[in-house]
């Protein structure tokens, strides 16, 4: 957890350009294939890629349960930094920068909740679950 304690945080280096891994926010058909936790599924309902847009979309567990999510793409800055947020329970706003390295990223992957209690009682699912989103963004830009 980051010293805002609503604030759950990882960070990564990925060797890839900051353009193609913002590309691969603003592809849905990437996206789909590499957003959330491993062996999670995605279905795109609505996929409006630009400020204000709107994200609705479901992702299929392996256990083969379906979750309703809906986003709203608050900020987008190519090949700088996406602000997401998630409009439905459990509410949260995902900041994801980048910082260019020559052929490599750094990646600042930043989810702050409604709150310290609720980032604390997510905390051991959501932690994991980032860091495999970010293992699967990796494999997808052929940089693992």
């Amino acid at each position: 957890m980051s010293p805002d304690a609503a604030t759950l945080s990882t960070h990564r280096t990925i060797a890839a350009t900051a353009e193609a891994i913002y590309g691969a926010f603003a592809a849905p058909d990437q996206l789909a294939t590499w957003w959330g936790p491993a062996g999670f599924t995605n279905t795109f309902h609505q996929f409006d890629f630009q400020p204000g847009g709107r994200w609705v979309f479901d992702m299929h567990g392996p256990n083969g349960a379906t979750y309703a999510n809906e986003s709203v793409f608050k900020e987008l800055v190519p090949g700088e930094r996406v602000v997401i947020e998630h409009v439905v329970a459990p509410w949260f706003e995902l900041t994801v920068t980048l910082t260019a390295r020559g052929e490599q990223t750094d990646v600042a992957w930043e989810q702050r909740f409604e709150s310290a209690a609720m980032a604390s009682r997510v905390q051991a699912i959501v932690g994991p679950a980032n860091e495999e989103n970010l293992d699967r963004l990796t494999a997808l830009l052929g940089a693992g």
